[in-house]
């Protein structure tokens, strides 16, 4: 959880998987504003790829591709939001959003706060670092990866668990550089983006299971939200 936050078990659902397309479908169009050609456009590489990997439809993407790009004369305009505060039990929780409305916006995440607490600029990002986060699994048996973090340039990793994917951290300036440097060291990119990761993460295990639940819930509510892109908390493990 300290990468990035994302629900147990989630299933693969026809609303869940829409709803992963629509926040992806969103990170092209940002990207595709400096291109519409990933051979050449780093950043839209990148959540191509990972489109790619959850099988976002060809059609779906292209259009995303073309609209962002301007090359289907629909404007497109979407504000990036941070919005910063507590999950229950004081869990720190950095939100970002990409929307066309943010009185909407702004409404909707006070709604949603109510559980916790919404917070100022500034009253959390101090608790979290701004890093490149890339996820990996290995794409051969016996690799080492401390040491593909090393020959690829990550400054830091989450081993994962029980053969789940590792995570490495990058300098916000180098995210691409790693991503393109892991392949060689073994490991195949699931996903690559920038985000936030907690300096001093809360140990779940200092939470009972249904302070640990109310989290959980708090921040599986945000997650759902349209306008929500990412969501980063403050919990270790």
């Amino acid at each position: 959880m300290g990468a990035q936050w994302k629900a147990k078990h989630k299933d693969l659902a026809a609303n869940a998987k829409g709803r992963l397309f629509g926040k992806l479908a969103k990170d092209i169009m940002i990207a595709a504003r400096h291109g519409a050609d990933p051979a050449a456009n780093a950043r839209l590489r990148l959540v191509v790829e990972q489109a790619r990997k959850v099988s976002m439809p060809k059609d779906t993407l292209d259009r995303a591709i073309k609209k962002g790009a301007g090359l289907t004369g629909e404007a497109v305009h979407f504000d990036h939001v941070v919005y910063e505060g507590f999950a229950p039990h004081r869990v720190p929780v950095m939100v970002e959003c990409l929307t066309d409305n943010v009185n909407r916006a702004a409404s909707e995440m006070r709604v949603l706060f109510r559980k916790g607490q919404l917070g100022t600029s500034g009253s959390v990002a101090w608790d979290f670092d701004h890093v490149g986060i890339i996820e990996a699994e290995a794409s051969r048996p016996g690799v080492d990866p401390e040491l593909a973090a090393i020959e690829a340039g990550a400054q830091d990793l989450e081993p994962g668990e029980d053969g789940g994917a590792t995570v490495f951290y990058t300098e916000p300036t180098e995210l691409d550089l790693v991503s393109r440097a892991l392949p060689a060291q073994g490991f195949a990119v699931l996903s690559a983006h920038l985000g936030y990761r907690p300096k001093n993460p809360i140990d779940p295990a200092s939470l009972s299971a249904e302070q640990l639940a109310e989290v959980e819930a708090f921040l599986a509510a945000l997650d759902d939200n349209e306008d929500v892109q990412n969501v980063f908390a403050g919990l270790g493990g």
